[in-house]
């Protein structure tokens, strides 16, 4: 049974995404200056260090990011105002029940944030991303949806990290070492993707989708780090939204779409047929399950969107998809009503 979070909640986790934009944008250092790449338009702080001119990438163009940076000087002006307002929210939602991130994987993330992996593209994806829904959907989800991995999944596109033409500010290696995460080896010389916590469990992944018949591992300029390629990845990560993690005072990441989320699942419970990976298909189905029943009832267009995208990508997809729904005869019913 759905159970959703109280208005009161609903509106500080509101405010709180909310002041996170407004604060990233607060951050410039020079003036904003608007680039075309191919076809978009994104963003860019450009000031100078020394005689060197730097262009540190601010976001793609948007009506939102627009009005923030014409309210800059206000926002710059109410930066301390706005990280106590920031906690007092955060001590709203811990007593309304949200879940909130652990020490261990908030202290990881926001390292991330703050080195700008999410600010270049990255994506949390997998359980990390499907605890913050509570938050954009307004649900409360039980511990037991989401106590099933400690690992934190970021994916990103490797055109897009290529073509932004800026990198982290810290470089990751030197963050996870830091923190006690130690490299994992690679079949492929130089390309490390995984980190692994000494003395946790911890996984840190990097992931970028896969356009070739080979899921191979490509680089991601822009975080200085290589990724594993999967297929179907695009399709979780087109479009992504903000959200913040509940953690200190908020942290500003970026995950998919709830939709597409709910979609990408059924295709990975499909990949996960192997007797090792059973448990984590039942935990796909069952985040799957969730998120198409309260999308059906909320945001039917928005989740009939993603199931039509999906199966217009070709037979493979349908067959993957049809193969979970097929364990799931409710969920079939609800997406099949869209058909």
């Amino acid at each position: 049974m759905i159970t959703h979070h109280s208005h009161i909640g609903t509106a500080a986790w509101s405010d709180l995404l909310r002041m996170l934009k407004d604060a990233k944008v607060s951050e410039l250092r020079g003036s904003p200056k608007l680039k075309t790449i191919g076809n978009k338009e994104y963003w860019y702080d450009r000031y100078r260090i020394g005689t060197d001119v730097v262009d540190r990438y601010i976001g793609e163009d948007s009506d939102a990011l627009r009005d923030r940076l014409e309210r800059l000087t206000d926002l710059a002006q109410q930066r301390k105002a706005n990280e106590k307002e920031r906690s007092r929210l955060m001590r709203v939602l811990r007593a309304e029940g949200y879940l909130m991130a652990d020490a261990q994987t908030g202290q990881v993330i926001s390292a991330m944030e703050r080195a700008g992996v999410f600010r270049l593209g990255g994506t949390l994806v997998g359980t990390q991303a499907f605890r913050l829904y509570e938050g954009e959907l307004g649900i409360r989800i039980g511990f037991g949806r989401t106590a099933v991995t400690d690992d934190i999944d970021i994916a990103s596109f490797e055109r897009l990290s290529v073509a932004l033409g800026d990198t982290v500010e810290d470089d990751l290696a030197e963050v996870f070492s830091q923190l006690k995460f130690d490299p994992l080896a690679s079949l492929e010389k130089n390309k490390v993707w995984r980190w692994r916590q000494t003395d946790r469990s911890t996984l840190v992944e990097f992931l970028t989708p896969s356009f070739e018949e080979t899921e191979g591992i490509r680089d991601l300029p822009a975080l200085g780090v290589s990724a594993q390629s999967l297929h179907h990845l695009n399709f979780l990560i087109a479009e992504p939204i903000h959200a913040p993690l509940l953690y200190r005072s908020g942290v500003l990441v970026q995950i998919p779409r709830p939709e597409r989320f709910a979609i990408h699942k059924l295709i990975v419970a499909d990949r996960r047929k192997a007797d090792p990976d059973r448990l984590k298909a039942r935990k796909d189905r069952a985040q799957a399950e969730l998120l198409i029943e309260v999308l059906s009832d909320e945001r039917p267009a928005d989740l009939a969107e993603a199931y039509e995208t999906a199966l217009a990508r070709g037979p493979a997809w349908r067959s993957r998809i049809s193969a979970s729904l097929d364990l799931m005869p409710e969920t079939r019913k609800r997406l099949e009503a869209f058909a």
